[in-house]
């Protein structure tokens, strides 16, 4: 019988069982289970057997599951409970098997070739996948490379960051005059770049500035990349490295299971051979031999993105790179719609790179054929495709201008890209600056926080960096960023609630050290009552950082790189003072003297008595303003000469102010109507004295003003009076023979008029006329004028000539 048949029979009957067991479960609804409990004890004891048998059964698959795909074991499941705790954990372990059945079923059945049934004809160019990057080729659970190095690094390491060179090849500076601190703009003081001078004064090989045909690349199914893992062949490599005039570096980073990152594979590329080479090793720092290639200026090292490149190779390995290639700046400056490498393989190459490789874990050793062959591609096409962009480069560019000069352009990106320096990962706790500091996560997700939720977030920041800096993993790996975030704002009440929080994506470290976090968050919450809110901290440090004496500290604070040229203090120094002149300093140790006594009216010249004077005579100007703005008005019946002023160095402007006075709203006596009917028809002068340096009027002058002011005053009030008692006086003869007045007989004064306009409004015929009601506003030109009603009278004017 067919193998395939016989396979096919299993799986249905397999099929069936899961398909009846199913049907059996959902029968009875999850929320009637509480329900069934309670009417029917027996039914629970049966529902506890179940329980815990497909528990058990859960428990030996799950670990039978990750033994066979190789991930980690899941904890033992003790209840419904722990199932949710670790569900992430069980959902990567249910993945990797379904995945791995898929790929057998699909190999049994013929779908899919093995790979040993590949002929050795295939085609150079490898088709790319999107398929998911299996879960051990990204987190693949080893042992740390890391703890087996001769040179342990320091995670907690403070200060600059200090090159790792201990010889310095194809020197223009000497290492140690080359190796000088300095203060960046954030105010740290860190270690110049060892090679900065040679980068600086670097003149790339005329070969450079050239255009030649591009050489082809070797077939890639017909040679074989060359896998470094001893120091000796690292030798070997280097003296075939010599001879070439180009050569192609690619860099493979793993930063998951290491606080500060691994430089995990390099691979080499020569116009015939492929290196990988093994950075893992225990012997790793003896790799700075390597700098006889990287530092030689005649010799182009071609990456492409090599902005992090630099950056891993200083700080692992000790190497720097002169005469620096990257195709990526080459890429943006002839505007490419893509600047990847991929995009490059596939426009010159016709190459597909399947990426999700890029994203594996390149600790793992030995390393899989296929992250081999995507390791080797990345750097064996990459001289090939110089050869193209330096063509393209050169043809559209104009030497004679700077700015359309691409080929220079790009190598002046490059230098800029190969100056690059490697910093420790700052992180303050107090201030949360730094690399990995907490203040980056609250101002990108614009977070807001209380006191209380404040300290906490930042306690458990501060906690988690520190294991992760103990333990040598990445701060994400012990607890991921959200998770924190979650902490600070829920505010967990027990430590159970602490676990559920932390969810599947935290480390099983941080899960065993679950009390001790909760006991720092305990401790956070009571500190972070009285505490400032994240609204309220970020405000403070945005006036502290932008105050001007936070400015000026900032700009005192820079080192000055050039010393100003200032004279020697003996010729700065004078023998008289410039603000006492010849007087001697003092004269009290000298012997009395007849100088000694000087009379009451002498007085000494000094330098600064000038000032004082200056000073005294401003003061009684300002006086004198004061003054005269403050004196009487002047009364407007006998205005008075204004006494003339002295003549200043400057002309005055003639400006006229004129006041007005509202009327009065009662009238006492039509006398009072007709004089100020007169004062209305004319306008009195009087000039101010406005200016400070006029001559002030003299005291007499002032009393006398204000004595003809009073009476004048004085005799208009006393003919007002006289005039009303003469009034008075002719009409108080009649006022005592004065009848009281006799209601009864007087005419009535609505029907007054009309009986005595009566006969007037009668016809010749005896008749009344008709009313005509525009009879009276007629006349012989036409309707009569709307009669004119009285406005407001203006008051008083007064013109004030300056």
């Amino acid at each position: 019988m067919d193998p395939s048949q016989d396979f096919k029979s299993l799986q249905d009957k397999i099929q069936a069982s899961l398909v009846s067991t199913t049907k059996a479960v959902q029968r009875i609804a999850n929320e009637d289970l509480g329900f069934q409990r309670t009417v029917n004890p027996a039914s629970g004891d049966r529902l506890e057997e179940q329980s815990t048998r497909l528990l058990s059964l859960s428990n030996d698959l799950l670990k039978s599951t990750a033994k066979a795909t190789g991930q980690k074991p899941v904890a033992d499941l003790d209840d419904a409970e722990d199932v949710d705790i670790q569900w992430r954990g069980i959902v990567d372990v249910i993945d990797g098997l379904l995945e791995k059945a898929d790929t057998c079923l699909d190999e049994y059945t013929g779908l899919v070739k093995r790979k040993g049934d590949f002929p050795e004809t295939q085609p150079q160019k490898k088709t790319k996948t999107n398929d998911r990057l299996d879960f051990n080729f990204r987190r693949a659970n080893i042992m740390k490379p890391q703890k087996a190095f001769e040179k342990q690094v320091d995670n907690f390491a403070t200060g600059p960051w200090k090159p790792l060179l201990t010889r310095k090849p194809h020197a223009i500076v000497p290492l140690e005059e080359s190796l000088g601190i300095f203060v960046d703009e954030n105010g740290h003081q860190q270690f110049k770049h060892p090679y900065e001078t040679e980068i600086l004064n670097l003149k790339y090989p005329d070969i450079t500035y050239e255009k030649r045909d591009p050489i082809p690349y070797q077939p890639i199914e017909t040679t074989s990349a060359i896998w470094v893992d001893t120091y000796e062949g690292v030798l070997e490599m280097l003296e075939e490295l010599k001879q070439a005039k180009e050569i192609a570096i690619d860099l493979e980073h793993h930063d998951y299971r290491s606080y500060h990152g691994l430089l995990s594979l390099m691979q080499i590329s020569t116009r015939e051979k492929d290196w990988i080479v093994d950075t893992l090793r225990p012997w790793r720092h003896r790799l700075e031999v390597l700098n006889e290639v990287f530092a030689d200026p005649k010799i182009l090292k071609v990456f492409h993105g090599a902005f992090m490149d630099m950056i891993w190779l200083q700080r692992d390995l000790g190497l720097y790179i002169v005469g620096l290639f990257d195709t990526y700046h080459a890429s943006a400056a002839l505007a490419y719609p893509q600047k990847s490498l991929a995009y490059l393989l596939k426009n010159f190459v016709d190459f597909d790179a399947d990426k999700k490789y890029q994203m594996a874990d390149w600790r793992i050793r030995p390393l899989p054929e296929e992250m081999f062959y995507y390791a080797r591609s990345d750097t064996h096409f990459l001289l090939y495709i110089y050869d193209q962009v330096r063509n393209e480069l050169i043809e559209r560019s104009d030497r004679s201008d700077p700015e359309k000069d691409l080929i220079e352009y790009t190598l002046q990106k490059s230098k800029e890209t190969s100056l690059d320096r490697y910093t420790f990962f700052a992180s303050n706790p107090e201030t949360g600056e730094g690399a990995r500091g907490w203040s980056n996560f609250l101002q990108k997700n614009h977070v807001s926080l209380n006191g209380e939720q404040f300290a906490v977030y930042r306690a458990v920041h501060k906690w988690r960096d520190e294991l992760a800096r103990t333990d040598d993993e990445n701060p994400t790996f012990i607890m991921p960023p959200q998770v924190v975030m979650e902490i600070a704002r829920i505010l967990p009440t027990d430590p159970k609630a602490l676990w559920s929080l932390l969810g599947h994506s935290s480390c099983q470290k941080a899960k065993q050290s679950v009390d001790v976090l909760y006991g720092i968050i305990a401790e956070a919450r009571k500190a972070g009552v009285d505490g400032p809110s994240t609204t309220d901290y970020f405000r403070s440090q945005y006036h502290d950082n932008h105050s001007m004496a936070a400015i000026a500290k900032r700009e005192l604070s820079k080192e000055t790189k050039t010393e100003l040229d200032l004279p020697p203090v003996e010729k700065l120094r004078s023998a008289t003072s410039q603000l006492f002149g010849p007087v001697p300093v003092s004269s009290v140790w000298e012997d009395s003297s007849p100088s000694n006594n000087i009379a009451a009216n002498e007085q000494i010249a000094l330098p600064w008595t000038q000032f004082v004077q200056d000073a005294v005579v401003a003061a009684s100007q300002q006086e004198a303003e004061r003054k005269t703005q403050d004196q009487d008005m002047i009364p407007l019946e006998e205005p008075q000469k204004a006494v003339p002023a002295p003549k200043n160095d400057f002309e005055l402007d003639n400006t006229d102010f004129t006041l007005r006075q509202g009327r009065k709203r009662k009238l006492e006596e039509s006398d009072d109507d007709a004089e100020e009917a007169a004062a209305l028809a004319t306008e009195e002068i009087i000039s101010l004295d406005v200016d400070g340096d006029e001559r002030k009027l003299s005291k007499e002058e002032k009393k006398r003003l204000k004595k003809e002011s009073r009476e004048a005053r004085k005799a208009k009030k006393q003919a007002k009076a006289n005039k009303a008692a003469a009034v008075a006086d002719k009409g108080g003869d009649d006022e005592e023979e004065e009848e009281p007045f006799d209601y009864s007989q007087a005419q009535s004064i609505l029907n007054g008029k009309r009986s005595a306009t009566a006969h007037a409004n009668e016809g010749g015929n005896g008749r009344k006329k008709a009313f005509d009601p525009y009879a009276a506003r007629m006349n012989a030109e036409g309707p009569k004028a709307a009669r004119r009603v009285n406005s407001e009278r203006p008051g008083r004017t007064l013109t004030f000539k300056k």
